[in-house]
């Protein structure tokens, strides 16, 4: 049995000018960096760690 994977697409709805930097380079390694910006991500506890860290930068929702 095939187990289909889980996705999130995550969408930058504020800038990281003004925060730290530690939180832009999270949204780099989303692939994310200008606003509008949407990614598809798997949803494992390693992408939720990072999507947690700038949750207030980003709005996320479940595939």
């Amino acid at each position: 049995m095939t187990e289909s994977k889980k996705t999130l697409r995550v969408t930058q709805i504020k800038s990281s000018i003004g925060k730290a930097k530690d939180q832009g380079a999270t949204l780099r390694s989303l692939g994310l960096g200008k606003i509008n910006r949407t990614v598809e991500v798997v949803d494992n506890p390693s992408m939720r760690g990072m999507i947690f860290k700038v949750k207030h930068l980003v709005k996320v929702e479940e595939i």
